[in-house]
């Protein structure tokens, strides 16, 4: 109890300001930092994350990051907006990586700052590898991933003795048919849970074929809209419903048994 005590005070104090991270350390840290902001509430960001946030010169965000953690920033803090929209306007890698890369040879210390975790569906690795060729220092700080997080706020377990022993992310970006890297058939034939990111648009298709390779069409499935979040809703269906059923971005689908097991909290 007293460990969890100062953790919280110190987490607070990092976050109102009270302890100022630039003087905890002798000097500002060099290159770019990747850090994931968690699955929404800005309260979920890690403690170094949050510590290297404060430090930065430049933030490079995507439209997932909490909005409150930019809030905590200075006005002498250069915000680059890298929004990537569902099918709408969209910043292409190759220029974030370019102002990442542009940003920290001027000397200045830049935070990649993601929604969830950027090593999970978030390209991550491009960033890191920009960096590296680049000659940048780059240090990773892992985020808590939505794919986790999303179905926990809601009281749903991705596993449960007795009931499943495994789950598979998917990402629901691009339907099935050759463009899909996921066989989706073979998670059909399964009977672990499936979470789905990115894949609101693409939901019917996704049902469609996971039935067609053996999952039955009424296997429960819970939609949590904006994990963690005062915005966070709710919806249950069984897969064949899935394509009719309401549904909005940021949200994560969860397939299988452990669906049913939601706990109203």
């Amino acid at each position: 109890r007293r460990a969890a005590a100062v953790r919280d005070a110190v987490a607070a104090a990092l976050r109102s300001g009270d302890i100022d991270a630039p003087r905890a350390r002798r000097t500002r840290p060099a290159g770019v930092a990747l850090v994931g902001a968690g699955p929404g509430d800005a309260d979920l960001i890690t403690l170094r994350g949050l510590e290297l946030l404060r430090q930065a010169e430049v933030v490079v965000s995507d439209r997932l990051a909490p909005q409150e953690l930019l809030d905590l920033l200075g006005d002498d803090v250069e915000i680059v907006d890298a929004a990537k929209l569902p099918y709408g306007r969209h910043t292409t890698q190759e220029q974030i990586n370019a102002v990442m890369v542009e940003r920290a040879r001027e000397g200045k210390f830049v935070v990649r700052l993601k929604g969830g975790d950027g090593f999970v569906f978030g390209r991550g690795a491009e960033e890191l590898d920009a960096c590296l060729e680049a000659g940048v220092p780059v240090e990773v700080v892992p985020g808590l991933s939505s794919s986790i997080a999303g179905p926990a706020a809601a009281g749903i377990p991705v596993t449960e003795r007795g009931v499943v022993h495994d789950f598979t992310v998917a990402t629901g970006h691009v339907p099935p048919g050759p463009q899909s890297l996921v066989d989706w058939h073979a998670l059909g034939a399964g009977n672990g849970t499936i979470v789905l990111l990115m894949a609101v648009k693409n939901r019917a298709a996704i049902a469609a074929a996971l039935m067609e390779g053996g999952r039955p069409g009424d296997t429960p499935v819970r939609i949590v809209e904006s994990a963690t979040t005062k915005n966070q809703t709710v919806r249950e269906c069984e897969l064949s419903d899935l394509g009719v059923t309401e549904a909005h971005h940021p949200a994560v689908i969860v397939i299988g048994a452990v669906a049913a097991r939601g706990r109203n909290r």
